[in-house]
């Protein structure tokens, strides 16, 4: 039987070779009894062929799915989008290389419904969380259920393989700096105390003042402040305060800060300093240019995607990574 250039299969290969499929299976996946002269008959003929395995056929002989499972928060807010949409980028490189295709998973903090179905129907072969949270069901779960996993981010649960920034040295070197250069009285606005992110941040913070020999001041340090309404009122409170730097935890609040800031016409950088403990496109175009902790979601995805792909060959991998950061000074605090 003449065999065509394209999309041939294993039953073509067979009855090119007068053999049986099971031979050719063999002979494709260097897995059981064959002679070698056997094998070298299959690989010269699919190879002038241009024969291209079957990827379900392929992934149900090694009981795999090649697919791996990306899980981002549904509440994110608008401001957190762009990190991981950056992120997932370079899981998809990573992903791509290894002829693997990404599941989307979106869990609540009460709801992982979604995940539970992909987990439990088999559908992926590992998954990568994209955000962590304190008692955070998704780890647990994926935990629970034996797949191999990676949280971006941390958490304090044992045996999970974790990679970050070190958010924790740079707000203290952010802070470090700041008061270095003069700063005397400063507050600190975040946000949600249940994403571990933001309460490492704010550890990082106090570490920077600790370190300078400064005593934080409780009420010039406001949390939770997921609403442009409780970052306003912090706004406030802090001026009132007479503080001469703000400090936001991620951009979202530093740009709900600033028109807080320039609807009261308050000067920056003369009246009050402004920093953010993270940088992303929300701040790149503003004047005076925002000091900010600048991170690669793009490196910490694709980053995480190689651990994970570690972790489905069987190899050890570390339990905790992290990656670097950047202290990106500009005029907002000059």
């Amino acid at each position: 039987m003449a065999v065509g250039q394209n999309n041939i299969t294993i039953a073509d290969v067979a009855d090119a070779l007068n053999i049986s499929k099971t031979t050719v299976s063999r002979a494709i996946s260097g897995k059981g009894r064959i002679g070698n002269e056997t094998r070298k008959r299959v690989m010269d003929y699919i190879e002038e062929h241009n024969y291209v395995p079957n990827p379900m056929a392929k992934g149900l002989a090694q009981s795999r799915t090649y697919n791996i499972c990306w899980i981002i928060p549904a509440d994110s807010a608008a401001s957190e989008l762009p990190f991981f949409q950056r992120c997932m980028m370079g899981v998809a490189d990573v992903a791509g290389v290894h002829n693997y295709d990404i599941l989307l998973s979106m869990v609540y903090e009460n709801d992982i419904t979604q995940l539970e179905r992909i987990i439990s129907n088999k559908k992926v072969d590992g998954a990568i969380l994209g955000r962590t949270l304190i008692n955070d069901p998704s780890v647990k779960y994926l935990k629970e259920s034996g797949l191999p996993f990676v949280v971006v981010g941390s958490t304090e649960m044992d045996g999970v393989t974790q990679i970050d920034n070190d958010h924790m040295r740079a707000c203290k070197e952010l802070t470090s700096i700041l008061v270095m250069k003069g700063v005397k009285k400063i507050a600190l606005i975040g946000g949600s105390m249940n994403h571990v992110v933001n309460r490492t941040r704010r550890d990082g913070f106090l570490l920077g003042l600790k370190e300078q020999g400064v005593k934080p001041d409780e009420k010039l340090i406001y949390l939770n402040c997921d609403e442009a309404g409780s970052t306003e009122r912090a706004v406030e409170d802090a001026l009132r305060a007479g503080v001469d730097c703000i400090v936001c935890m991620d951009d979202g609040i530093c740009s709900n800060a600033l028109a807080k800031l320039k609807k009261d016409e308050i000067d920056i950088p003369s009246r009050v300093k402004l920093a953010s403990f993270y940088n992303s496109m929300i701040l790149e175009n503003n004047q005076p240019a925002i000091t900010t902790l600048s991170y690669d979601p793009k490196e910490l995805g694709s980053a995480s995607c190689k651990m994970l792909f570690d972790m489905i060959e069987g190899q050890e991998v570390a339990n905790r990574m992290l990656l670097g950061y950047e202290v990106l000074l500009k005029n907002s605090t000059m």
